[in-house]
């Protein structure tokens, strides 16, 4: 009764060897370039499909590839995925941490040109802009206190409310800036226009 599960548990094992182990032995996608002047992703060779290999852009290059980590958990994860973006030219990944949720089609086209505008200028730094604190108010008819205000949780650790983006237009030196909206949504943080 031992030998069919055995022979069960070793057959198991060698087929579960032959199986790729994961994203390591995943096939790369080529970027080609038709006859026609379009992009052609492909994870076969250019030459097969009667395409030739596109270059990449000049910093795109020099950026590593990309390991899939979910969102943006806090601001200074998303201010990473922003300058990257930007700084590679790529305005699927600046899209990628865009807060698209209840957006119409067509508005997501407009944003997609707005993200695109963006990540054509250089970047010259992300400054996150914080709340302004509210001046304190005094109740009516109550003198004013001899004692300093009380620190409270809210005025020791304000968060952002948006990422100021520090670019140059086309001369490299006229300074551009661009505001970007924070929202919080499902633990994430993510862009808005």
């Amino acid at each position: 009764m031992r030998r069919p599960a055995a022979l069960a548990l070793a057959l198991l094992a060698v087929l579960a060897g032959a199986l790729p182990a994961g994203p390591g032995h995943a096939q790369s996608i080529n970027r080609c370039t038709g006859a026609d002047g379009t992009t052609i992703y492909t994870d076969r060779r250019c030459s097969d499909i009667g395409a030739v290999t596109r270059p990449q852009r000049a910093g795109m290059a020099a950026a590593a590839p990309r390991a899939y980590r979910g969102c943006a958990r806090n601001v200074q994860d998303l201010v990473h995925e922003v300058s990257a973006a930007i700084d590679g030219r790529d305005v699927n990944r600046l899209a990628g941490v865009y807060h698209f949720a209840g957006m119409s089609s067509r508005s997501g086209h407009h944003v997609m040109d707005r993200l695109d505008t963006i990540v054509q200028r250089p970047l010259v730094g992300i400054v996150p802009v914080q709340a302004e604190t509210p001046a304190p108010v005094q109740a009516a008819g109550y003198g004013a206190s001899t004692f300093p205000p009380l620190a409270t949780a809210a005025s020791a650790r304000r968060r952002p409310v948006a990422l100021r983006l520090e670019q140059t237009v086309g001369d490299r030196i006229t300074p551009r800036g661009t505001m970007l909206g924070l929202r919080r949504h499902m633990g994430c943080w993510w862009v808005s226009l």
